[in-house]
């Protein structure tokens, strides 16, 4: 079972029609190019994030991230590309993964630690 098809299972159909957007998130958290998982904690902890980040991580709720921090953290160029992918505005691309995100990287750490791969 593909990493996207366990946090699909664990959310319990959460994404409904986004599924195609939440597939190309999980192929961010699973990009070996930039360090899977960890490489992206990394780049919220790199833009000042890490705050938000770690309560994803840790036991206890998770803090809201704004969809103006997720195009701070992916950077312009990646969201464009999303976007176009799906039809749909930067803005629509970001606040689609400020909503789900949280949650998907939750359900990947469920000991409330980044498990190495």
């Amino acid at each position: 079972m593909s990493i996207f098809d366990t946090a699909k299972e664990l959310l319990g159909g959460q994404l409904g029609g986004n599924a195609g957007l939440a597939s190309h998130a999980m192929e961010l958290i699973n990009n070996p190019e930039t360090g899977g998982l960890s490489g992206l904690v990394q780049q919220f902890h790199d833009k000042g994030l890490g705050e938000i980040v770690n309560s994803w991580i840790g036991p206890g709720g998770n803090h809201p991230i704004t969809a103006e921090q997720i195009q701070s953290v992916l950077g312009e160029d990646r969201i464009s590309a999303v976007a176009s992918k799906f039809g749909m505005s930067s803005q629509d691309a970001s606040a689609k993964l400020a909503e789900f995100l949280p949650s998907v990287i939750d359900k990947l750490t469920p000991h409330g630690k980044l498990e190495q791969a």
